[in-house]
């Protein structure tokens, strides 16, 4: 009898984490940035290479800051809802990920330029201390400088109104 029920239970007990897995979301990786200061760097901005993008420029406001390049697909699929985000006030910064620069010139005088400055990471350094996974990526900083969310992934209207958009008025709020 013990014969037939070892493998029953080892079925059974095989078949419950599988369906665990099957409700886990995939594209949620997680950060080990989240709750931490945004990591230290400094790079030359894409639109005026005299000029730099650091950490030092998230400090005092709420911040988006979005990772993308010009070969990425989701990124153009997102690309409208940041033009519409800038238009309403909200401060969106990037990182251009292993991207040439006219490629990435060229899709931001096409599409329009969402961010208000965009730092050229080329060798893609600076992403893997963001803990970066592909593109796009975005994050949350509050004003002090923390991340505070992140979102592996393009964003979209639905996200934007039920998680960010409340996350970003409680940090604002200062809450």
């Amino acid at each position: 009898m013990l014969r037939y029920l070892l493998p029953l239970t080892l079925f059974i007990i095989l078949a419950i984490f599988l369906f665990i897995g099957l409700r886990l979301n995939p594209r949620d990786i997680g950060s080990t940035r989240i709750d931490k200061p945004a990591p230290p760097f400094a790079l030359p901005q894409l639109l005026d290479n005299t000029k730099t993008l650091s950490q030092q420029d998230f400090m005092g406001k709420v911040s988006l800051f979005n990772v993308w390049a010009s070969w990425c697909v989701s990124c153009r699929y997102e690309h409208p809802l940041l033009m519409q985000l800038a238009q309403q006030g909200y401060t969106i910064y990037s990182l251009n990920y292993k991207d040439k620069l006219a490629d990435a010139k060229t899709v931001l005088a096409r599409s329009g330029n969402p961010y208000v400055a965009t730092a050229v990471d080329d060798k893609g350094q600076v992403a893997i201390d963001w803990g970066v996974t592909g593109t796009p990526e975005t994050f949350i900083i509050d004003k002090q400088g923390i991340v505070r969310y992140k979102q592996t992934g393009p964003l979209t209207t639905e996200l934007w109104e039920q998680e960010i958009l409340p996350l970003i008025k409680k940090l604002a709020a200062g809450k």
